[in-house]
C-alpha cells in the first residue's frame, strides 16, 4: 500500500506532499505566497513543474549543505524542474511571475519569496 501522507490536492495542479521535507518525515511547512507564484508559473508555461527541494526541517537543511538562512527552512522556496526546459529557459518565466531570488543551477531552478531580489548561479 502506498503511503498517502500529504496527499491533499492544495492548488490546481499541486499536492502538499510535493512540498514536504525529503527526509521521510512527512514535515511541511508552506507559504500560500510561493504556491500561488508556483501555480501562476505553471499556469504560464503549461507543463508539469517537479518540485525538487520544497521544506526542510534543519536537520536535513545541514545534511544536504544549505544554507544556515536558507528560505527552505520557512517554506518560502522551492528547487524546480520541467521536463523538455532548461533551467536557463525557466529563469526568464520565473522572473516575470515575480519570484524575488532566483538561483541557476545545472539542473534546477531555486526560486522563493524573499523580501528583497536576490540572483546567484550555483
Amino acid at each position: 500500500m502506498t503511503n498517502r501522507t500529504n496527499h491533499i490536492q492544495i492548488s490546481k495542479n499541486f499536492h502538499l506532499h510535493e512540498f514536504q521535507c525529503k527526509d521521510g518525515s512527512h514535515q511541511v511547512r508552506l507559504h500560500p505566497t510561493l504556491l500561488n507564484k508556483l501555480q501562476q508559473l505553471r499556469d504560464q508555461i503549461n507543463r508539469p513543474i517537479i518540485i525538487t527541494s520544497g521544506y526542510r526541517n534543519p536537520e536535513h537543511n545541514r545534511r544536504v549543505g544549505g544554507a544556515p538562512n536558507s528560505q527552505h527552512l520557512l517554506g518560502t522556496a522551492a528547487d524546480i524542474r520541467v521536463n523538455g526546459l532548461s533551467p536557463t529557459q525557466l529563469l526568464p518565466q520565473a522572473e516575470a511571475v515575480g519570484f524575488t531570488g532566483i538561483g541557476l543551477y545545472q539542473n534546477f531552478l531555486h526560486v522563493d519569496i524573499r523580501p528583497h531580489p536576490a540572483r546567484w548561479r550555483g
